[in-house]
């Protein structure tokens, strides 16, 4: 990580920090939902009028909930007294009539009050001192003219903390806020230059753990500021547009009014959160950032980042850092902290074997179902409870369970969260152990862990700053964490359990708790066949805030899902696709096109063919931006429509518009033979094997079988009720896709001799579609068969049932071509829509879509590189993993209609609408 995670706590101030004053106060002081307003320089007076008068400089700060005193001396405690435990708030004796409160005109401010507490006395991180009984404290403030302001404020906050329901509390300090903000503004004379063009201004809140800041949001044309109403922590936060990496719009408190802008790449730290009073505020700003950054895309997709971590280039580590940050989940809101699974299991053995599978933690289950006899009874009580039903009565992430693992670093965020106290020592964070052992056998305890398990910064686990987190019951202090015995040191528990986290069990296992956690099984029948039933608040549109007319109930409401914790915002509604690891690393048996070393006769000393053959794809794959072109000729009347070349690589034949079937030698440079079969465009063409029959499709609805030996045609297959627009052929069987809305599968070899009995084609199979299909592709073994309609809709199809496995609406309009990837894993499709877009053939999840300004009319893959033909004519490489264009090769004049590949993948062939073959070759 290119920060530490635990920054996003550095609001706190944690012992041995520092001792400058200013840092000892803290917005962690506060109630949870209250704001800081003002500060004054004063003097606490102690035993004001008599001869032990005694005067504490400081700075008296003013709450909407709360006056706090923070002395300049750090022995001595900062004073908090709570508005709604004071008795009397005036002018310090002054003896009007009202026994209870009395507007100031001079002097000091006196208050008088049932409760304090004394806080971080000698800049001590410990739980707040609490004295009761009724006192008096009085402030004297540096400059006297403003106690008659302050008084005012103070009663009027001190009226809003007494009213009896917390909703008529929360919206009458939202009004004075308000009212704050509205005469105040943006001060212009902060920006980094006076060229600066201001664009929108708004009022909004910064967001940081447990706590948010109001104040003013400025952008620029170079630059994003927010200002402090308080001006706490600093003046102003300053952000220059050219440094932005990432923006993404996000959930606070469950309404859509958040944006989180991130200045690195892989941080899971943001640089600024924002919480906008107005979802239009928020929206107009995002869209701004979005389109100043050029080569950014605003908001990465969740299926970009998969085709990524399946093929290897993110770890799993970084993929799950990706989805929680695409599912709302930030470290700048506990209540949606980034959660990460429980991979190991074992937390008793000397060693931890990662090869065993007994090692690991069961990934297809919740926590709460990883004990047999916890779920039975939890699914009792589930069978009989009143709807709505839930299975678990708490959740795997809250702010009280992440505070729980980092209350070591944080200790002030646990004190704020629990008024003032550390929870008991004996339910602390004390023992690894101890935690995973409660999270199989608790009642109440299903929660899984946070990114800190799998980083490397060991603090978490230390109790470095000395915190007196209390005595258990047998005697002993809380102090460091107990590792496991496999662990030598918390160094070495992280790094052990980072090699967990991305050992090739968990990489195998891994999309099953994403299919729980960010998945298909996050919620509604699903998630019930996974006993993954949470309370139906925890779910994003579990309830809608604005339906509730109860100020009082809406704000219990709110603060109940806060507290209790949120289930991430669902990313996938398919199950997720499997990592590729060397287990899994084809869906298919290998073909001549994937063969592995595994089938080959050689001995392990020899190379073989295929490991040569290999060697030059991958070589050339990798050089594939140095294809340029080297003869073209021009020998159809109409756009080329198919090339076939033969495998000794000397004769070329395509097909055309133009009707005719062109036989052209490479090495002659000449046309050969020129075939008509009808006067109607001809749609593609293949050579069978043995390399003495060219197939050629038909827009008369027919296929030809033309012998090269004889020069003649030898058979048709009237087999379509429409034009046939692709054919394929395998192992004795056709293949043909028709305009009629079916693909058909054909088996039978065609007449050997010109002239003898026609032979019989056997129909084994027709595969239904809704409307015409214009492409077809089989993969290495022709188990699996895609189609590609005039719709847009991409069918993967199981060739040995003769099914559908996955109907993926894909484009917005035709599919111009569509092909297997070697492996079989995914599929890739080319639109008129200009898109290219990754479907996994395991799941039917659309995993990637990048977009064109013009359409790819077809293309050749390796899986992870992508030659296409456009419209325009040029030849572009597409790096697929990182969704960009590499490199655009200029060619034909014309649309390029179709392509063609030596099996080395060193040579290519293009056909195209300006009726010319171009043939290209790699420039090393």
């Amino acid at each position: 990580m290119a920060r530490n995670m635990h920054q996003a706590f550095a609001g706190a101030t944690l012992v041995g920090e520092t001792q400058d004053r200013r840092q000892r106060f803290s917005l962690l002081l506060l109630n949870l939902e209250e704001y800081y307003f003002e500060q004054h320089t004063a003097n606490h007076v102690q035993h004001k009028g008599s001869r032990y008068e005694r005067k504490i400089r400081g700075s008296l700060k003013i709450c909407s909930k709360s006056v706090i005193f923070e002395p300049d001396a750090i022995s001595q405690p900062i004073i908090k007294i709570p508005l709604r435990d004071c008795i009397k708030i005036g002018k310090h004796g002054e003896n009007g009539a009202n026994r209870h409160f009395t507007k100031a005109v001079s002097g000091g401010i006196s208050l008088i009050f049932s409760q304090v507490y004394f806080i971080k006395e000698h800049n001590i991180v410990a739980p707040y001192k609490i004295e009761r009984g009724t006192m008096e404290y009085v402030f004297e403030l540096d400059v006297s003219g403003k106690v008659e302001d302050v008084v005012e404020t103070l009663l009027q906050l001190h009226r809003a903390s007494c009213l009896d329901k917390l909703g008529d509390q929360t919206a009458m300090i939202t009004a004075i806020l308000q009212s704050r903000l509205a005469r105040t503004s943006f001060d212009k004379n902060r920006f980094q230059s006076v060229s600066e063009k201001l664009h929108m201004e708004c009022k909004a809140e910064m967001v940081t753990p447990l706590v948010t800041n109001p104040g003013h949001v400025c952008i620029t044309d170079t630059n994003l500021y927010f200002q402090p109403l308080n001006g706490y922590p600093k003046p102003m936060v300053q952000i220059t547009l050219h440094d932005v990496r990432r923006i993404y719009k996000r959930r606070h408190g469950l309404m859509p009014l958040g944006l989180e802008v991130f200045c690195t790449e892989d941080d899971p730290c943001s640089d600024v959160y924002l919480k906008f009073y107005e979802r239009q505020d928020r929206d107009d700003l995002y869209f701004y950032i979005a389109t100043y950054l050029e080569h950014h895309v605003a908001e990465r997709t969740a299926e970009g980042c998969t085709l990524q971590w399946q093929r290897g280039l993110l770890s799993n580590y970084q993929y799950l850092l990706h989805l929680n940050t695409l599912a709302d989940r930030s470290c700048n809101d506990l209540s949606q902290y980034p959660v990460f699974p429980w991979v190991v299991g074992d937390y008793s053995s000397s060693e931890l074997d990662l090869s065993n599978p007994g090692t690991f933690r069961d990934l297809s289950k919740p926590v709460g179902a990883l004990n047999k006899e916890r779920l039975e009874r939890l699914l009792t009580r589930y069978r009989e409870m009143p709807e709505p039903k839930f299975m678990y009565g708490s959740h795997y992430s809250s702010p009280g369970y992440v505070l729980f693992y980092l209350v070591r670093i944080a200790p002030e965020y646990m004190l704020c969260l629990q008024n003032g106290r550390f929870d008991n020592a004996d339910r602390m964070f004390n023992s690894i152990a101890e935690t995973w052992k409660n999270c199989l056998d608790g009642a109440t305890d299903f929660k899984e862990l946070i990114p800190e398990f799998y980083g490397d910064d060991v603090s978490f686990l230390v109790n470095s700053l000395k915190l007196d987190l209390g005595k258990r019951q047998g005697g002993q202090m809380v102090d460091d964490v107990e590792l496991p015995p496999w662990a030598r040191s918390p160094e070495d528990f992280l790094q052990k359990s980072r090699d967990a986290l991305e050992s090739d069990y968990v990489s195998e296992h891994l999309h099953e708790w994403i299919d729980l956690v960010f998945g298909c099984k996050q919620k509604g029948r699903n998630a019930v066949g996974a006993h993954n039933v949470f309370h139906p608040l925890t779910y994003e549109g579990g309830v809608n805030l604005n339906s509730i007319e109860d100020p009082d109930e809406k704000v219990a409401m709110l603060t109940q899902i806060l507290e209790f914790g949120q289930t991430p915002k669902q990313l996938f509604v398919t199950p997720h696709p499997r990592r590729i690891t060397p287990k899994f690393k084809s869906l298919s048996q290998p073909s001549s096109y994937s063969a592995s070393t595994a089938d080959s006769p050689v001995s392990p000393g020899e190379e073989s063919f295929e490991d040569l053959t290999e060697e030059s794809r991958t070589l050339a794959w990798s050089n594939i931006t140095r294809l340029r072109p080297h003869e073209q000729h021009k020998i159809h009347k109409e756009a080329v429509t198919g090339i076939a070349v033969s495998r000794s690589g000397s004769s070329v034949f395509t097909t055309s518009q133009d009707s005719t079937l062109k036989m052209f030698s490479k090495e002659s440079k000449m046309l050969q033979r020129s075939i008509s079969f009808s006067n109607m465009a001809l749609s593609s063409c293949l050579l069978l094997p043995g390399d003495a029959t060219v197939v050629s499709s038909s827009w008369d609805n027919n296929v030809y079988f033309y012998s090269i030996a004889f020069g003649r045609r030898q058979d048709t297959l009237m087999g379509h009720d429409d034009a046939v627009s692709k054919i394929c052929w395998h192992d004795n069987r056709l293949y043909s896709a028709s305009w009629d809305s079916t693909v058909k599968v054909w088996s039978g070899v065609p007449a050997e001799m010109p002239g003898s009995r026609r032979h019989q084609f056997d129909l084994l199979a027709e595969l239904e579609h809704d409307v015409g299909v214009d492409t077809i592709s089989l993969n290495a073994a022709s188990t699996l068969l895609v189609s590609g309609t005039k719709e847009g809709t991409v069918t993967i199809w199981d060739l040995t049932a003769a099914a559908i496995l996955h109907q993926i609406p894909c484009h917005s309009g035709t599919v111009c071509d569509t092909a297997f990837s070697p492996d079989s894993r995914h599929v890739l499709s080319a639109g008129e829509d200009g898109c290219l877009n990754v479907v996994d053939v395991q799941t039917g999840m659309l995993m990637s879509s990048m977009t064109s300004d013009e359409p790819q009319r077809c293309f050749l893959w390796d899986g992870n590189s992508v030659l296409a033909g456009s419209q325009s004519g040029e030849l572009l490489v597409w790096d697929l993993l990182g969704g960009k264009i590499r490199e655009r090769i200029q060619g034909h004049t014309g649309a390029v209609t179709c392509m063609w590949m030596n099996e080395q993948c060193s040579g290519v062939i293009t056909g195209g609408e300006d009726r010319q073959i171009m043939f290209w070759k790699l420039q090393y």
